[in-house]
């Protein structure tokens, strides 16, 4: 028998296969400026609504979910990185003040295992559920000889839209202004290579129970980014000017808050003023890991800041408890260089 693309590493029936188990995930999340259906060669979307817009503006979003796959695959759970994946290009979106409209994933895999590429898009049905954005397409691509066995890597790219009139982008924050950090559920999906420095990567050690967080190590580690949409379209429909938004993910606290800020003026931020998650004490105390690090590194605890007038900040933290957010004065705007003091 002569070659084929199957004998070559490539499996086209498993792609089939994979389609047919993800379709009712897809469409779980249509919206109704969905075209077609799963299949095509392009996602449709209608800009019927965009058109009735004064003046809209797209906004975009690519990102991936970086080496915090490493533990999905040596855990073999795969339902929650496709979260991460949507969570990493909506949040960014809002940032601006955009509603995501729709979201396409591309998988690159060893090998097209119809059932784990079924886990991972269902994960990403989830973080487009909660986000409101349609799941309009995708791929998935086989690379034999370029991974190891059961492992692939996974990005997102994100459309939203919103007037631009409303756009976010921190021109009229003044001193006085406070800053609200919006919880985060943990990690997120930064920092990862650190971390794998830190802990035992074997699946006995991340298996193991630990009486500080309530669970296995592994769990906390691979527990979903946050994703702030609900709470950012929930302030918008109150009314509520938010002035400036900074998504804390690669660089921490000291490189993403200052990209919300104007020139001339700093964010005064207290440490105390929102409590750090378990996981990420533990990280820094196994580590060895200096404050400035962690500031550096992760998200302590504050997946979201947001900078609004002082006169709405009691406001922002109640919307907040509607949609499931927790929410802390963390500090204020003051005359400065364009960067943050941490007290």
């Amino acid at each position: 028998m002569g070659l084929d693309y199957k004998a070559s590493g490539v499996d086209v029936e498993a792609g089939y296969r994979s389609v047919e188990l993800i379709r009712d995930a897809v469409r779980s999340t249509n919206r109704p400026e969905v075209i077609g259906d799963l299949g095509g060669f392009a996602g449709a979307f209608s800009l019927s609504k965009i058109c009735q817009m004064k003046d809209p503006v797209l906004l975009s979003g690519t990102d991936g979910v970086g080496t915090k796959l490493k533990l999905a695959f040596l855990l073999d759970r795969h339902d929650t990185i496709g979260i991460d994946a949507v969570a990493m290009c909506v949040n960014d979106v809002v940032c601006a003040g955009g509603e995501p409209l729709f979201f396409l994933d591309y998988i690159a895999c060893e090998k097209n295992i119809p059932e784990q590429i079924a886990e991972i898009v269902k994960g990403v049905a989830e973080g487009c559920r909660q986000s409101g954005c349609a799941l309009i397409g995708g791929e998935t691509a086989e690379h034999p000889g370029m991974m190891e066995a059961g492992e692939y890597d996974i990005a997102g790219f994100t459309v939203g839209v919103v007037e631009r009139s409303e756009l976010i982008d921190g021109h009229d924050i003044k001193a006085g202004d406070v800053c609200i950090g919006i919880a985060s559920t943990g990690v997120h999906s930064n920092g990862f290579s650190l971390v794998r420095k830190v802990f035992d990567m074997s699946r006995e050690a991340l298996e193991q129970e630990e009486p500080r967080l309530g669970r296995t190590l592994g769990e906390a580690l691979l527990e979903p980014t946050r994703i702030y949409v609900p709470l950012m379209k929930a302030l918008k429909a109150a009314g509520i000017r938010v002035k400036g938004c900074s998504h804390i993910t690669g660089g921490g606290w000291y490189e993403n808050i200052p990209r919300m800020l104007p020139e001339g003026m700093n964010a005064e931020l207290r440490k105390d003023a929102a409590p750090v998650p378990e996981i990420l004490r533990l990280l820094q105390e196994r580590g060895g890991l200096t404050e400035d690090v962690m500031y550096h590194t992760y998200n302590m605890g504050v997946g979201l800041v947001l900078a609004v007038d002082a006169s709405d900040a009691a406001e922002v933290c109640r919307i907040a408890g509607t949609t499931g957010d927790r929410a802390y004065e963390i500090g204020r705007i003051v005359p400065g260089d364009r960067g943050i003091t941490l007290c």
